[in-house]
């Protein structure tokens, strides 16, 4: 894209938004109350809005590299606490997309600088599956399940987060969604997690309520 070009687009974005509603930005600018908080990867390819069909307003958005969900990374708690806390999202999706370059890196390690401590949790994600991993023999199929088992991590790293976990025991949300873009088709996939049943196995471990005894 050229770089002029830019803002020649905003202009034009503008004055077809305005054409469809003059007071567009007038109500835009009252505030924002999303249902959602999406935290997806970095990648140019994979915006949220695009893919969910979204409008201005209705997804709280965090991207980093591989949609990683680290308890040591200030950024994404404090994302996650203003969204839970104040935004009081009903809904976290964590969504990873196959062609990943983060996880493409992790399945194959390399030396690559800083990115070394940032992928270290993606190989940890292969490390906690690596007899599945493994067993698989087709690269497609491999880097691919890869993708899936991150999401699945990634939601698991979500529920152990305190302010997630108050909000549960406190209202019942927000409820946490594991999916993967298909950047080979355009396809959405929910990967139909099962977060109750996943926590309740490591619940005794992270669970920042301990069971009645």
């Amino acid at each position: 894209m050229n770089f002029e070009r830019i803002f020649e687009n905003n202009k034009q974005w503008i004055a077809e938004k305005l054409e469809n509603n003059p007071q567009y930005f007038e109500q835009l600018a009252k505030g924002q109350t999303p249902e959602y908080l999406y935290i997806g990867c970095s990648d140019s390819r994979v915006t949220a809005e695009d893919l969910m069909g979204a409008n201005p307003g209705e997804i709280f958005i965090h991207r980093n590299i591989a949609n990683l969900v680290i308890n040591t990374d200030s950024n994404l708690n404090a994302v996650v606490q203003y969204a839970v806390e104040h935004l009081k999202v009903k809904h976290i999706i964590i969504c990873g997309h196959y062609e990943c370059g983060g996880v493409k890196a992790a399945l194959y390690p390399s030396d690559m600088g800083q990115l070394n401590s940032w992928l270290q949790t993606l190989r940890d994600v292969y490390r906690l599956h690596q007899d599945e991993m493994d067993a698989i023999t087709d690269a497609q199929k491999k880097f691919d399940r890869l993708v899936e088992l991150n999401v699945q991590e990634q939601c698991m790293n979500i529920i152990k987060i305190d302010h997630v976990q108050r909000s549960w025991y406190k209202t019942g949300y927000p409820h946490i969604h594991g999916w993967v873009f298909d950047v080979r088709t355009g396809e959405l996939i929910d990967l139909g997690l099962d977060i109750t049943g996943l926590f309740a196995e490591v619940r005794k471990i992270y669970d920042l309520k301990p069971l009645e005894k």
